[in-house]
């Protein structure tokens, strides 16, 4: 079929670089909660300065401590001051030992989550377990733990599989580290360690893994879910929102009351994703964000989307996507005549039977993948690690849901499917370049409708 994607995400750095100011991530704030060994050799070097100044001050020495008043115990008074500073920040930065440890987790949150009680219950309820706190079952969470270890993505001194399971616990529950870090008694700092270190190689190493296309000889499977031929999946620009304090103004829409980054994504009748982009902040127009994508790239200069051809009245149709009126009428991306304002459906019977099919499809692909992505994993409703960050935990979260798809795992509707509130769409016009793509476009989706309304 000629379909080759890549994993792509990235948030251009002007927008990251405006915003390092206001985004200071939780690992940075964390760390300056740690004590710093040279404040411990500070301390170290403040003392010989002390018994050097001032001998009578050496423990070891027959004469008696100096009084307040003198003049030699203002050094001493410092270093008290200094070491009750010290044992200060050790209090605050090392976890105080939880009363009453959360039953869905063990008491030492440092041994390997293997010797957790929840591995002794039933299959059945040990997955609702796992699918409660992690978002996937547990034995799907056995085989992501086994595809990530040959890349030890996880720092040494915690056991793997409960770095993945804080992770998992971020993604799935959309808690931030810092409230995570009060249920398992471990610093914030290491959570975001562990999520990010997960994150980061769910999006590029396994990627290429779980976000593929149907090979050729299954893109005709999708004729059972759809009549018009050669349909091979459908695209939307979803917004993602960001828990920022102080939003840069390329992140703010009219169209949402909250700073976003957009997520351009492709499912099949599956709702599994066979494509995803992350490279604009949430001011772009879905239609200019296609036109930075390699999709449109590839696609528009003939590398994909270009097999298998279907002729249909001798009109020959490549593969294409469905789309919404935000984005362009493109040979390869097909939206509906009621989005063209020189069409009317009405006075075109064979273009409302044509609009009806191809909406009908993106409900039943694009629409539900978008709602089961954002409802299983939690924290694409409200994003909250800095924007250094945000494209990388948004893919790895389009790779779990591709995992728990392929794998079956529940679509349980009152508990997974996560609607965004409506938006008004932005109608998309052909750029200059477009205009012979735009030709070809009409044509084909003529002879769609056409064929479909004689059917």
């Amino acid at each position: 079929m000629g379909l080759s994607f890549s994993p792509e995400y990235r948030i251009p750095s002007p927008f990251i670089d405006r915003l390092r100011h206001h985004n200071l991530s939780e690992h940075g704030r964390r760390h300056k909660m740690e004590i710093d060994p040279s404040l411990l050799l500070l301390l170290s070097n403040l003392l010989q300065l002390q018994t050097y100044l001032d001998p009578t001050s050496d423990p070891t020495s027959p004469s008696p401590p100096p009084s307040l008043s003198s003049p030699s115990s203002f050094p001493l008074l410092f270093f008290a001051l200094a070491s009750a500073i010290s044992s200060s920040l050790l209090s605050t930065s090392s976890p105080s030992p939880s009363p009453s440890p959360s039953p869905s987790l063990i008491p030492n949150s440092l041994s390997p989550l293997s010797s957790d009680p929840i591995y002794s219950l039933d299959p059945a309820t040990r997955d609702a377990r796992f699918r409660s706190l992690f978002g996937l079952s547990f034995s799907l969470f056995n085989s992501l733990l086994n595809s990530l270890l040959p890349h030890s993505p996880f720092p040494l001194h915690i056991p793997p599989d409960r770095a993945l399971s804080l992770a998992l616990s971020r993604l799935s529950r959309g808690v931030s580290s810092r409230l995570l870090s009060r249920t398992v008694s471990l610093p914030p700092s290491l959570i975001s360690r562990c999520t990010h270190s997960v994150t980061r190689l769910l999006s590029t190493t396994l990627y290429s893994q779980f976000v593929k296309p149907l090979p050729p000889s299954s893109s005709s499977s999708s004729s059972r879910y759809t009549p018009l031929p050669n349909l091979i999946g459908s695209i939307i620009s979803s917004p993602v929102r960001l828990r920022l304090a102080a939003p840069d103004s390329t992140l703010l829409s009219p169209n949402r009351p909250f700073p976003s980054v957009l997520l351009q994504a492709v499912a099949d009748h599956r709702r599994v994703f066979i494509d995803a982009c992350v490279r604009a902040p949430g001011s772009v127009d879905p239609a200019s964000h296609l036109r930075e994508s390699s999709l449109y790239q590839r696609a528009s200069s003939g590398k994909l989307l270009t097999e298998p051809i279907v002729n249909l009245h001798g009109q020959k149709i490549r593969p294409y996507l469905a789309g919404d009126s935000s984005f362009p009428l493109l040979p390869f991306l097909l939206t509906p005549f009621s989005s063209s304002p020189a069409s009317s459906s009405a006075s075109h019977p064979s273009y409302e039977t044509f609009d009806t099919a191809l909406i009908k499809y993106r409900a039943e692909s694009i629409e539900p993948a978008i709602a089961l992505l954002k409802g299983r994993w939690k924290i694409l409703r409200n994003l909250n690690v800095g924007l250094d960050h945000a494209a990388q935990t948004i893919m790895a979260c389009v790779v779990l849901h591709n995992m728990c798809q392929l794998a079956k795992e529940p679509e349980d509707d009152g508990k997974y499917l996560w609607r965004d509130p409506p938006e008004t769409l932005q109608p998309a016009y052909s750029l200059d370049s477009e205009w012979s793509m735009y030709n070809v476009a009409e044509s084909v989706r003529e002879a769609l409708a056409e064929d479909l309304y004689d059917r």
